[in-house]
């Protein structure tokens, strides 16, 4: 069995160990990458092809320089497609024009006898981004019809995709995110962690880690911490990841907001990308993830954490109260509510996964391996490819 797995190119996380666990089933690769994901180890492999049709992807480059790297890949990606005997084509993220890749793309490869698998990480990332429009769900729809099966990781998701763009429920999967354990790992302890963070013996510390962006309710956190603060508790917060793109005004609110409350001593900020070698400080460090979203459907960011043993407190949308089991990974507290939020975080720093924390992360990383293995991804994703063949 061959397949072709078309990257969004910088997914490396997930893309590069379905790679591995779909090689170990005996499938034949071809994987489509780009200059960061090729200096990966485990694309050598003899499953694997690698194909680096979308060579250097990084973001200060000239606007120019963008426009003729983009170009250049659609033109290898064409012709790839074209020429390859690869019948399986699994898109794991669309590319630059997402309206040209859900439409005409798709149908240049359903012209070439391809069959079309579809992991949904969103259903319709308009609506949490707020930019959902009428081109966007017309485009959305013809995509979901013209693919052959769609993955997706939660139940409420399946149900969504159904209901909102009448997809048959017997072409929809439900697999599981798989866990992060693409990011290095070392020998760090715990209080080494901490001390590289700043972070004295008795300070509470709450890790915001990822991407900046409105829906993911960072505003709410800082308005949480502003209540706790008077409980006279030393909290930290460590804010760890870039601002996504066209959202500074976004990250200059939260700014402002940090500053009225005069919540500079309670707050470490590291605002940038945070290489995959440093990711391990911040989880091992931290006492605690928040993920204080107004809106999503499952993130990543909770996979990396339960990959280090850190519990999370998340709030109720999406399908992350699936996800976190109370009392054992963490918390699940109301959704647009600080105060909720806040006391959720007391509930946590009093309860007994707090007090046997390095114990309880030994708990979480088994179970997170178990629940959410690449094997189990890989199984449910061999048994789509052979009923497509």
């Amino acid at each position: 069995m061959k397949v072709s797995l078309l990257t969004g190119g910088d997914d490396p996380s997930y893309a590069i160990p379905l790679m591995s666990s779909l090689a170990s089933k005996g499938i034949e690769v071809d994987f489509i990458g780009n200059d960061q994901m090729q200096r990966s180890e485990a694309v050598n492999n003899e499953r694997v092809n690698y194909l680096n049709l979308r060579g250097d992807q990084s973001e200060n480059a000239p606007v120019t320089t963008k426009i003729i790297r983009v170009s250049k890949y659609y033109s290898r990606l064409v012709k790839y497609a074209f020429q390859t005997d690869s019948r399986i084509f699994h898109i794991l993220w669309l590319n630059k024009f997402i309206l040209f890749d859900r439409t005409i793309l798709n149908l240049y490869y359903k012209m070439l006898g391809k069959k079309l698998v579809f992991t949904a990480h969103n259903v319709n990332a308009g609506v949490r981004d707020g930019n959902d429009s009428l081109m966007n769900r017309l485009t959305l729809r013809f995509m979901y019809r013209i693919m052959d099966h769609i993955f997706v990781h939660t139940i409420k998701m399946k149900t969504q995709l159904a209901k909102d763009f009448h997809v048959p429920h017997e072409k929809i999967s439900v697999i599981p995110f798989g866990i992060n354990n693409f990011v290095p790992r070392s020998e760090l302890k715990i209080s080494e962690a901490r001390s590289r963070l700043g972070l004295h013996e008795d300070e509470r510390a709450l890790l915001f880690f990822g991407q900046i962006a409105p829906y993911k309710g960072l505003e709410l956190l800082i308005s949480a911490l502003n209540l706790l603060k008077t409980n006279g508790d030393n909290y930290r917060l460590i804010i760890a990841g870039k601002v996504k793109a066209t959202y500074e005004k976004y990250w200059q609110m939260i700014r402002t907001m940090i500053k009225e409350c005069e919540l500079e001593a309670h707050i470490t900020e590291r605002v940038e990308f945070i290489p995959d070698e440093e990711v391990e400080v911040y989880f091992k460090g931290a006492d605690v993830l928040i993920l204080p979203y107004r809106d999503i459907y499952q993130t990543g960011v909770l996979y990396l954490s339960y990959n280090f043993g850190l519990p999370a407190i998340a709030t109720d949308v999406g399908s992350l109260n699936e996800e976190i089991v109370e009392g054992q990974t963490g918390f699940v507290c109301k959704p647009d509510d600080p105060e909720d939020l806040a006391k959720k975080i007391g509930i946590y720093f009093e309860s007994s996964l707090f007090r046997n924390l390095e114990a309880k992360r030994r708990e979480i990383e088994e179970y997170a391996n178990e629940k959410y293995s690449w094997q189990a991804v890989a199984e449910a994703t061999y048994s789509v490819y052979a009923a497509l063949q």
